[in-house]
């Protein structure tokens, strides 16, 4: 078992060291305008991610149970589905590469700090073997992939905007782009977020006969969406878009990490075990 649990950590040790070359390589493309090696460090990050998904893969088989319990399983899976999420969305919309200097600092720290946290072999309670909990993950995982983006392209809007990142003007969108680009990925979020929380509920009332309530974590899922869905309607209906909106965006990104990564850690509630 010890043999196993080495392995595991070595092996995401070594998709981290991958990933921060794929970082490397497609920041120094990037900001210095060589797009084959940018074009290289997006490939490179695949060995990375294939590395990184045996990783999960061999640790699942050790704990009986898929990575939504410890904090390390957690933080792992969802670098491991951003990074995943991400490379498949820049086939339809390759302008997306641009968020790859975001996008992949965020999944090396995202499994760096997985490590950090000391990985912990958990049993899976009794209420938490549904259906229901694994989609109500993969959705939300889906979202966070989601948001991350559009976060990025929120930075870049408020970055160019101030006359930054003038050494990526050349695979950036024009302003208009990255302000849509933004409020499209929001979209997409939050209606993977609503997903998740309706596949949530349904498995909570399988586990304890109620859909909803009012757990701290629950809550605070249903304020971030809510916020989401103000910026959502504030931009369709009231015509918000630009500075103001990036910065709003920006106020759901910091909500949407205090969703699902503070609240755990300060509340106490069945729903919290998942990153105790």
């Amino acid at each position: 078992m010890k043999g196993s649990f080495a392995l595991v950590t070595g092996i995401h040790w070594g998709a981290v060291v991958i990933y921060v070359v794929a970082t490397i390589m497609v920041a120094v493309g990037q900001f210095f305008d060589k797009p084959n090696l940018v074009r290289r460090g997006f490939i490179a990050s695949v060995p990375g991610l294939t590395l990184h998904g045996a990783g999960l893969i061999i640790w699942w088989r050790m704990v009986g149970h898929g990575p939504y319990i410890d904090r390390f399983e957690v933080l792992s899976s969802n670098a491991w589905v951003l990074l995943l999420a991400f490379l498949l969305f820049t086939i339809p919309f390759p302008r997306l590469k641009s968020t790859g200097i975001v996008v992949l600092p965020t999944a090396f720290i995202l499994v760096a700090l997985g490590l950090f946290c000391s990985p912990e072999m958990k049993t899976l309670p009794p209420t938490f073997r549904s259906v229901w909990l694994v989609l109500h993950i993969i959705f939300y995982k889906i979202a966070f992939s989601a948001i991350i983006i559009a976060f990025a392209f929120s930075l870049f809007y408020l970055l160019v905007r101030r006359g930054r990142l003038k050494r990526l003007s050349n695979i950036l969108p024009d302003l208009p782009g990255i302000d849509i680009y933004s409020y499209r990925f929001a979209g997409f979020g939050f209606t993977f977020w609503a997903i998740g929380m309706l596949a949530g509920s349904i498995w909570a009332y399988q586990s304890w006969g109620t859909f909803w309530n009012w757990d701290p974590v629950q809550t605070w899922s249903l304020v971030t969406w809510a916020v989401f869905g103000i910026y959502l309607h504030l931009r369709r209906f009231f015509s918000w878009q630009g500075e103001r909106a990036s910065w709003l965006f920006v106020v759901c990104f910091l909500l949407t990490l205090v969703s699902l990564f503070l609240t755990p850690l300060f509340e106490t509630s069945i729903h919290a075990e998942y990153f105790k």
